[in-house]
């Protein structure tokens, strides 16, 4: 035995054996690579198939049009790593209760009852005060009696329904100004101010006159104490972005009333601290009488919005004590005392380098150097403040102003623009920013903003799929939690929307300024506490990686209640993130009856990211 050879053992295969084994194989070769070639194509999710009855799933299928992309998904019984994620406490699964009635327009970090326990002084009780942890209310904000559908865009900037905002005060304290009147069931906005006695159109148009508002160098405006934002609806028609922010005083809910007309505002003060915009944000800042001591304080308001002013940008100031020599009756105020503000006010724009541009009737224009290379040399000789020292001056999230010039990136000949030169309106959107080209971010190149934009371009195609009201424009009043380079908003810029982009101030990165910089607008903030709004406000909350990040700082349960305070009875959201915290906010969104469900993202069904789409028109239109 020990002798055979072990050929002679083993039994001859004939050639029908032979061919069979080869065709086997050569099918299964085609069959795997076919799987290959199917499985790494970007397609939407499979049709949805025929509903079945599942009474142990957590996840139920929703009653949708028959055009639906795709259909639910359900991880929890195939990842495991949920079971890390902190649990909800016992009897998560019952619905999250709705607050009293005279919660209906709850704003908790600008409360009326808490603001008392702050001093009045430099209006310091009118700034953000939030609740502490264990003053937090768990329940949904509740909408007014009589609450209905906002009308769409355009038609919301003239008119919103009553019920919806159902305050008189403006109307009745500011009659003859022509902000807001009240006819049957309707607010009407006729496009009165203060400052405009002729009508909003007729004052943007008397700007215009005095410096360019139609060449697409001025694109976004910081409006200060905004009345219910008709100067900043007007300049839509200039193409020009503008964000208007008051306080929460006793005109009640100017703030309220911008954003039911779909026109950006939110809730702030010049006050203590630095406003949440980053340094050089602006191209134009406004205030049309508002009431703002800008010489006081040793000018600590003045140097502020000479900080988030851009170089070269603009500032307009209107009323008193503009053109005082002919208008000091009218105020009702001494002729001495007018002439004295003004002539503070000049100094003060002098000592900052501001260049006077012009002054006719009640306007007076000034503007910002573009870099500061000859104030420098001048600076003893003007007695300007010192410059600010520091590395980071863009941020600005519960930092109080000071007394100081913020510095302009450093130049080399008068002639630059500090930071680099913008491109006009609407080639900007797109151009890569200076704060990109001149590497101030580490990490991010013109490669990667360039790839950012390709990839939120076909993010929006996808959600397209999921929310068709987007193509309808039911949407328009948008924010980003999540904005990173401004990617999603300058994909929906094709939609007739505008989109507040939050840059979390405890991120990694801060990229606010780059939105800026593309002529998008947006402001700084921390999720752990809420948002500087009205209930109400938004049509649509975009998630992209936030609940991943907050996990171990809050609870996410308080996160998505602000978003459910903020969100329109009506309106979507889009969650995108890891599947097992996809699951994690499903549960939470069940509490708080959305009409949501988990779908493959564009990158398909291998893929561990996942959406949470959130469509409760669904149930508006079922009821």
């Amino acid at each position: 035995m020990a002798g055979l050879h072990l050929s002679s053992i083993l039994p001859n295969p004939n050639r029908r054996t032979l061919a069979f084994i080869f065709l086997t194989a050569l099918l299964c070769l085609l069959s795997y690579l076919l799987g290959i070639y199917q499985n790494s194509r970007s397609t939407l999710p499979p049709p949805l198939p025929a509903q079945r009855a599942a009474a142990d799933c957590l996840l139920r299928p929703l009653p949708r049009p028959s055009s639906s992309a795709g259909a639910d998904l359900d991880f929890l019984p195939r990842h495991s790593a949920a079971a890390a994620l902190p649990r909800l406490p016992d009897g998560d699964l019952l619905p999250i209760p709705f607050c009293a009635s005279n919660f209906t327009d709850y704003c908790p970090c600008q409360d009326p009852t808490r603001e008392r326990r702050f001093p009045m002084h430099n209006l310091e009780h009118r700034e953000r005060h939030c609740p502490a942890p264990d003053e937090r209310v768990r329940c949904r904000i509740p909408r007014p009696e009589g609450y209905r559908t906002p009308l769409p865009w355009p038609a919301s900037r003239d008119r919103a329904w009553f019920a919806n905002v159902p305050s008189k005060k403006l109307s009745i304290a500011k009659a003859e100004q022509n902000w807001v009147r009240v006819e049957g069931n309707w607010l009407v906005f006729p496009g009165g101010g203060t400052s405009f006695s002729q009508g909003v159109k007729w004052y943007v148009d008397q700007m215009a006159k005095l410096f360019p508002l139609k060449s697409g160098e001025v694109r976004t405006v910081l409006d200060i104490g905004c009345g219910v934002a008709s100067f900043g609806g007007h300049l839509l028609d200039y193409n020009i972005l503008t964000l208007s922010v008051a306080p929460r005083d006793v005109h009640e809910a100017q703030v309220q009333f911008a954003l039911e007309r779909g026109l950006p505002a939110m809730l702030g003060v010049l006050s203590v601290h630095k406003l949440p915009y980053p340094s050089r944000s602006f191209d134009m800042a406004h205030c049309a009488r508002c009431l703002i001591q800008w010489a006081g304080f040793d000018g600590l308001y003045l140097l502020e919005i000479d900080r988030v002013l851009r170089p070269g940008g603009y500032w307009v100031l209107s009323g008193p004590p503009i053109n005082w020599k002919r208008l000091h009756k009218g105020w009702q105020r001494k002729p001495e005392d007018l002439q004295a503000e003004q002539n503070a006010i000049e100094d003060l724009a002098r000592r900052l380098c501001w260049k006077k541009v012009s002054e006719k009737g009640t306007i007076a224009v000034w503007r910002k150097p573009t870099n500061h290379l000859h104030c420098s040399k001048k600076s003893k000789i003007l007695k300007s403040p010192p410059f600010c020292e520091g590395t980071d001056l863009d941020f600005a999230w519960y930092k109080k102003m000071e007394l100081c010039i913020t510095p302009l990136p450093k130049v080399k000949v008068a002639e630059d623009v500090a930071g680099g030169s913008l491109e006009k309106w609407p080639r900007r959107l797109n151009a890569a920013p200076p704060r990109i080209t001149t590497g101030k971010i580490k990490g991010i190149t013109i490669k990667t903003f360039n790839q950012d934009n390709q990839i939120w371009n076909q993010r929006v195609v996808h959600y397209e799929a999921y929310l068709s009201s987007l193509k309808e424009g039911k949407y328009r009043n948008i924010m980003d939690m999540n904005a990173g380079l401004g990617g999603f908003a300058a994909a929906m810029s094709k939609y007739p929307v505008w989109v507040m982009n939050v840059i979390p101030a405890d991120g990694t990165n801060s990229t606010l300024g780059i939105i800026y910089e593309r002529g998008l607008i947006g402001t700084y903030m921390n999720w752990c506490e809420a948002f500087s709004t009205y209930p109400r406000t938004y049509d649509l909350i975009h998630a992209n990686g936030l609940f991943s990040m907050y996990i171990n700082k809050c609870d996410i349960v308080d996160i998505l209640l602000e978003m459910d305070r903020i969100l329109r009875p009506e309106g979507a959201v889009i969650i995108r993130d890891h599947v097992d915290v996809v699951v994690k906010t499903k549960r939470v969104a069940e509490q708080l009856r959305w009409q949501s469900r988990i779908v493959h993202s564009e990158k398909g069904p291998f893929h561990p990211e996942k959406l949470l789409i959130v469509d409760n028109s669904i149930a508006a239109s079922a009821n």
